[in-house]
């Protein structure tokens, strides 16, 4: 159960973050949302209406169709035709006619042949349908438009977690700026008087600000990678990649500068993985990681 309540905790991240963006703007996300007698984890709301620059909103007003746009993810260890079809009923009646919905089903177990047939077999437009299943990784979608998108961009075999540090971004940017400013006041002193003037100095800043950015990406900006078999942390250019079976116990740490990791435990080593830093979520991140490390252990 751990796996699958990561599983909707990665995909709301990927909501927050936009991620899911290619399918629609989703604004609006709820928790434990009911149909009928059936309650998903997660559900978001949203349109195909466009939210950036003025001119792409004149454009999506004028052009862009103006439907509602739902999301709904379904986890449980099994689920059969039976549900599936009661569940497509219930989204039917729930929302509207010309509402597109895209439904996320992931379980735990291998996905049934019946099952299968039954998620084929749904042509309807306005609902697409995608099928994961964490036992043997297959993925199976309706054969529509929005079944095919949505499997392609719901891509639950791995999520990343990654956010901008600003206080890394700025030291490489002020690093950069105060190197370029004394190289431009040893030139002022050479005897070249030009070198010094609101125009050069804004130059600089704009070159530190590009040059800034470049380091930062090459040197602090951490991704973190998150599978059902492993991990993979990248430090800039720097990456770390490990296994769940290669470890026996996690504990949360937090180092001497705050920050929150997962202490990941073998008969050899330690590893931190951060979590503050990519605003992973301590208490979902910990459950699921323990979780991962016991059935690997288990297993092995």
């Amino acid at each position: 159960m751990h796996e699958l309540d990561f599983i909707t905790d990665m995909v709301e991240e990927r909501l927050v973050k936009g991620n899911l963006r290619w399918l629609a703007n989703f604004n609006e996300i709820r928790r434990d949302y009911t149909v009928g007698d059936v309650t998903f984890p997660l559900y978001a709301s949203g349109s195909l209406q466009e939210k950036g620059f003025l001119l792409s909103r004149v454009f999506s007003a004028l052009v862009t169709p103006k439907y509602k746009v739902h999301f709904l993810l379904c986890t449980s260890p099994d689920i059969d035709s039976k549900f599936l079809r009661k569940i497509v009923l219930l989204i039917e009646g729930r929302f509207g006619a010309d509402d597109w919905v895209f439904l996320g089903l992931v379980q735990s177990q291998p996905i049934g042949k019946g099952t299968k047939e039954t998620v084929e077999d749904v042509t309807e437009k306005n609902v697409g349908i995608a099928f994961y299943s964490l036992a043997s990784k297959e993925i199976v979608s309706s054969n529509n438009v929005l079944g095919r998108n949505l499997s392609k961009q719901l891509k639950l075999t791995e999520t990343r977690f990654e956010t901008f540090d600003w206080l890394n971004y700025v030291k490489s940017f002020t690093m950069i700026f105060v190197l370029g400013t004394l190289m431009l006041i040893v030139l002022f002193i050479s005897g070249l008087r030009q070198t010094i003037q609101p125009l050069t100095l804004l130059l600089m800043a704009v070159f530190s600000l590009i040059i800034g950015y470049r380091i930062y990406k090459t040197r602090y900006h951490v991704t973190l990678t998150l599978t059902s078999r492993g991990f993979q942390l990248r430090t800039g250019q720097k990456t770390t990649q490990g296994k769940w079976s290669d470890y026996t116990d996690v504990a949360i740490y937090v180092t001497p500068s705050l920050e929150t990791c997962l202490r990941l435990y073998s008969a050899k080593e330690t590893f931190d993985m951060p979590l503050s830093r990519v605003s992973l979520s301590r208490r979902e991140a910990y459950d699921a990681v323990r979780e991962l490390v016991k059935k690997r252990v288990e297993r092995y």
